[in-house]
């Protein structure tokens, strides 16, 4: 697929296919961050730093699971 880069304003800016949007479940407003690859840039409306921080949430729990659970018996 081919996107054309125009002028809008001081910027440059691209129009967006309903159909690409509407997979990536994104509309008006949202945001979308670009992750540079070994292949190029990746457009994606997940941050990939929630995503490292979720994943160490996730490690934590299932190793400190008996301390959390004393935690919130208090």
């Amino acid at each position: 697929m081919r996107m054309k880069l125009r002028r809008v304003g001081n910027s440059l800016g691209t129009s967006w296919p309903k159909e690409i949007l509407a997979r990536m479940n994104v509309k008006e407003g949202d945001e979308l961050f670009l992750v540079t690859t070994q292949d190029g840039v990746l457009v994606t409306p997940y941050d990939p730093k929630f995503e490292r921080t979720m994943s160490a949430m996730k490690r934590i729990m299932a190793r400190d699971r008996e301390g959390l659970k004393e935690l919130s018996r208090r």
